[in-house]
Order: C-alpha cells, then sequence, then structure tokens
C-alpha cells in the first residue's frame, strides 16, 4: 500500500490546479467529473466488451481495429486517455500484458489496476519468464502456443480480447461476461464455462 501523499506534495498540487483553473485550461468541475469516472470504471466494462465482441461480427472488428472507438460505443469516455489496443487470443497465441516501467493500464475499461500488476516482481517475471508467471496463475499453455508480452505504455494501452470458450453457444452476452475477469483482459487467465 503507498504512504499517505505528504502535505507538502498537497499544497503543490492545490497550487498547480488553481493556476490551471485560473488559466482557463480545466476547472474543478471538470476534474471531478474525470474522477469520478476513474473511479466508476471497473473490468467489468471490459467483460461487457468482450462479450459483444464475441456475439456481434462487426463490433469485434470495430474492437479489434480502433479500442477507443469500441469503448466509446459502449458509453465509455475515452477523452484524454490514450490509444486501446487490442490483442485478440487465438490457439495459437495467447497475449500478456504488462507495464514494464510503472502501472499503465486501460483504466476506463478495466478500472484501476491490481496490486500485484503493479508489482516489481510481476513487471520484470512477465517479460523474463512469462510462461512460468502463466504458470503460477494456473494457467499452463501448451508448448504450440506462442506467449506474447505486449508492453502498455504511457502512449498506448492494451487489453486482451480471450478466445470464447466451447460451450458457451446460445449464451447471451450478460451471461458470456459474467465469465470474462479482470485477469482474462491482461492475459494471466483465460475464461472457462
Amino acid at each position: 500500500m503507498a504512504a499517505p501523499p505528504r502535505p507538502e506534495s498537497l499544497a503543490l498540487l492545490d497550487r498547480l490546479m488553481a493556476a490551471l483553473e485560473a488559466k482557463g485550461v480545466v476547472t474543478q468541475a471538470e476534474i471531478a467529473e474525470r474522477q469520478a469516472n476513474t473511479d466508476k470504471a471497473s473490468p467489468e466494462t471490459g467483460a461487457r466488451m468482450v462479450a459483444k465482441a464475441w456475439t456481434d461480427p462487426a463490433y469485434r472488428a470495430l474492437l479489434l481495429s480502433d479500442g477507443k472507438a469500441a469503448a466509446e460505443q459502449m458509453g465509455v469516455s475515452m477523452a484524454g486517455a490514450p490509444p486501446l489496443g487490442v490483442l485478440e487470443n487465438t490457439a495459437t497465441r495467447h497475449h500478456l500484458v504488462v507495464c514494464t516501467l510503472c502501472s499503465c493500464y486501460p483504466r476506463a475499461v478495466l478500472g484501476y489496476p491490481p496490486n500485484w500488476y503493479k508489482s516489481f516482481a510481476y513487471r520484470s517475471r512477465a517479460v523474463r519468464e512469462p510462461r512460468a508467471v502463466l504458470a503460477e496463475w494456473g494457467l499452463a499453455l501448451p508448448d504450440s502456443v506462442e506467449v506474447r508480452v505486449v508492453d502498455s505504455t504511457a502512449d498506448y494501452r492494451w487489453m486482451v480480447l480471450p478466445m470464447r470458450p466451447a460451450g458457451t453457444e446460445g449464451w447471451d452476452e450478460a451471461r458470456l461476461a459474467s465469465i470474462v475477469t479482470r485477469d482474462c483482459l491482461v492475459g494471466v487467465a483465460v475464461p472457462a464455462a
């Protein structure tokens, strides 16, 4: 857990915000709205996007070509957010998302990153030994499946479109979304029917 902010840091932030507001760059209302949107974001949004992609070929194409537009189509404001790339898992390729420098994460569609995602151990080991990390999560992939590690950055965020599990034919979007977890959306797990 992070230490609470120091009083001098809070005072500096207050001065910065006052200066930005005085210059007309941003208002307190805009900041409050952005914070509220970030606070209400959750992995359920990403799960709904995946479920829609599994049932709607046109949405799937949009999601894979322009994740930001696909999120906005689901009612998620992506204003000011970096582009969102969506990586499709297949029978021969599995994606694992990591931010090697800090904790870049598509918060608008997944909410706040979990502590393990921000940890040095995950950030370094996911790149060096991705199969070992996945195995620790209980995900053993056959050698025939390529594991591709993708670095989420301040300039470009990533999310995984997992494969739809067998046995889910005929399920509606709500039921499909219920099996897509945050862990599936960054590639440390796969959905199970």
